[in-house]
């Protein structure tokens, strides 16, 4: 039923609920990615070449060297030619207890990258590089299988799915600093290359909380995005390899409306696997190309933002928003945006399910400010269009703690969103995008 199906989707996330607190703290959030040519020359590389060009982003040049992997999901090992680029260190502005990396790459067949983080903590001590993914955007006999990696710890944070997290915040251990490292990968003696376009980190400190200040309503008022609407749930059973069939795709079926919200959309060769009889074939399509082998799910953040950039010049970021006005900033310059929440049936009027993490996409406010939300738990693409509750819709969103139908306390996302745009962004897009540290 809609009330469990987007379950899966956070499921794996939920950590060890903190001490539980009702202030209010202005969370501390902030994005930085590299994606400029100053940029790319800004880090060190191994084997790396700077492509210039309208999207600048780093190939493989000569391979540093060559490495052997055994892909988990095949047990297939095979030796890959490598590349290395390595960030300078970011000094985040407010130090961090969560951190998402996220990056945009295309990996032609026989390639593929991984995204790497090492961090400086408070204590002046350093985290492992820990790996915040290994993508391609295919899954042929001849890539390997897109997975995060599990059991990655050093006693004072871990990876969760697709999430750095100080493992006790209330110590007052924070992330100080970070690097990112891309690894670029492709078969030996092969002439073909991934190419890099943006990779960037999110880290914040959004305080333990219940509940968030209300936002007053901002200048978008009475906007509304043309998002085309799908549902997951047309979709139940099909595919059932891809996390339980349609019922858990909440993400992709987001990630598949703003795609083409912007205008681009599969092939029909891109298309061709699926079963003709199945209506949105385009829908199974992102579920194939986000699902997380690891994670056994099609919600992984970095994944759907990764994919949706595998479509001609769109960019995905993963970060978080402080507020409804964000929101109301992006919409307002025609920007929608995909949110993860979580929360009881009774605590988002007119949804009729209640659920352990959900995505939906946010496309408009009414004039009195409530949210117009895309929602794919819903029965058909009909129905998808909801009209939430301003003050509802805002606190099951940025919070990040709740309790749950059996009165236990759980996490919520705390305002995590993902954005799609275009890579040459209008000026108003562009505006909007630079308040949230974005560019």
């Amino acid at each position: 039923s809609s009330a469990a199906a987007p379950a899966a989707a956070a499921a794996q996330r939920v950590r060890p609920p903190a001490r539980p607190s009702r202030e209010a703290a202005a969370p501390a959030v902030g994005y930085r990615g590299w994606s400029s040519l100053a940029d790319w020359r800004a880090g060190s590389g191994e084997g790396i070449r700077v492509e210039a060009g309208a999207r600048p982003g780093v190939v493989i040049s000569r391979p540093a060297g060559t490495a052997d992997y055994t892909d988990p999901h095949t047990g297939t090992t095979a030796a890959w030619e490598y590349a290395t680029w390595t960030s300078p260190v970011h000094t985040l502005p407010h130090p961090a207890t969560e951190a998402i990396v996220s990056w945009n790459a295309r990996t032609p067949a026989g390639t593929w990258i991984q995204a790497e983080l090492k961090g400086t903590y408070s204590d002046g001590t350093d985290t492992p590089w820990y790996v915040m993914g290994r993508w391609a955007s295919g899954d042929g006999a001849d890539s390997i299988r897109r997975t995060s990696v599990d059991d990655q710890s050093d006693g004072k944070s871990s990876v969760w799915t697709d999430t750095f997290a100080i493992d006790a915040p209330a110590t007052g251990l924070r992330l100080a600093s970070y690097r990112l490292r891309l690894t670029l990968y492709r078969r030996p003696g092969s002439g073909l290359t991934p190419t890099v376009w943006r990779v960037g980190a999110m880290g914040s400190d959004v305080p333990d909380r219940f509940e968030v200040p209300a936002s007053a309503p901002g200048l978008a008022g009475g906007r509304e995005l043309a998002v085309p609407r799908y549902s997951q749930e047309i979709h139940k059973g099909q595919y059932p390899e891809y996390d339980n069939g349609g019922e858990a795709w909440c993400s992709p079926t987001s990630s598949q409306m703003i795609i083409e919200y912007w205008g681009r959309r599969p092939t029909a060769a891109d298309l061709a696997w699926v079963n003709p009889d199945y209506a949105d074939p385009q829908v199974c399509h992102a579920a194939r190309h986000t699902f997380d082998y690891q994670y056994q799910g099609c919600g992984n953040w970095p994944f759907n933002a990764a994919y949706a950039a595998t479509y001609r010049d769109l960019q995905g970021v993963v970060t978080r928003l402080g507020s409804l006005n964000d929101a109301e900033k992006l919409i307002a310059a025609g920007i929608p945006v995909i949110t993860s929440q979580s929360f009881l049936k009774e605590e988002l009027t007119g949804a009729g399910y209640g659920t352990a993490g959900h995505l939906m996409t946010v496309i408009g406010f009414t004039a009195d400010g409530d949210v117009i939300a895309n929602d794919p738990a819903s029965a058909d693409n009909a129905a998808v269009r909801h009209v939430y509750k301003r003050r509802e819709f805002e606190n099951i969103w940025l919070r990040t703690k709740r309790y749950n139908a059996q009165g236990k306390v759980v996490s919520g996302s705390g305002g995590v969103c993902y954005l799609y745009f275009p890579a040459r962004p209008t000026a108003s897009q562009r505006r909007a995008l630079l308040e949230l540290g974005i560019r």
